[in-house]
């Protein structure tokens, strides 16, 4: 609820797949930061490309305020992400969002100018598309997209690391599940500098905000 949503793209040669699971890529939510900064650049190594997008938490409140979805945001990202890979992908693994996992497929592939076809979707196929598989736990099943999630989070941890520098209060991991971020945010919530990093509509910064009209009601 705090800080800017970092999403990846990893691409990586078939044949360099399994070299990201024989050196301990796997879900990053699985790993210690330690482990995770070690695997940062080691990724890196064995990548073809590493994409990284940051989606400020002004841009969030800005998309739920027009009734743009979370998860349409993020398909407009990452379908931008893809269009800046200098590399050909016959294959985008996705790590689905969506209750119905193969909906963010379809989600990207509207916003893809690049031919893309979505698996289990019957649609026509352009010569050299890209196969899209958006599935749930994805970060869990497929090295390439472990990999993104760690360098989605190792930037993240990084971003929010600076923040608490710049903010000069600590705030935790940003995440609503942190006590210490939900204290600094309930503390700090009126200081415009401060609040510009707030994703103002997570359910946990409303139930603060209630929190807060009811103390001076």
């Amino acid at each position: 609820m705090l800080g800017p949503l970092v999403i990846s793209l990893v691409a990586v040669k078939s044949a360099n797949e399994k070299k990201l699971a024989d050196i301990g890529v796997r879900d990053s939510k699985l790993l210690t930061r330690e482990r995770r900064e070690d695997l940062f650049k080691k990724i890196q190594g064995a990548a073809v490309e590493v994409l990284v997008d940051r989606i400020t938490p002004e841009e969030i409140n800005n998309a739920m305020l027009n009734k743009i979805s979370l998860n349409e945001l993020e398909a407009v990202r990452f379908a931008r992400l893809f269009e800046r890979m200098q590399n050909h992908a016959s294959t985008l693994y996705l790590d689905s969002p969506d209750v119905v996992a193969h909906k963010f497929g379809m989600r990207v592939n509207i916003y893809a100018t690049k031919p893309t076809t979505v698996d289990g979707i019957k649609m026509s196929k352009a010569k050299g598309s890209t196969k899209i598989i958006a599935e749930h736990k994805a970060d869990a099943r497929y090295p390439v997209v472990s990999a993104a999630s760690i360098i989605a989070k190792v930037t993240r941890d990084a971003a929010v690391s600076d923040l608490r520098k710049e903010l000069g209060v600590d705030i935790g991991s940003g995440y609503p599940s942190d006590q210490t971020t939900i204290d600094a945010v309930r503390a700090n919530l009126k200081d415009p500098s401060f609040r510009k990093h707030v994703r103002e509509y997570w359910v946990t910064v409303d139930g603060i905000k209630q929190s807060r009209m009811e103390a001076f009601i």
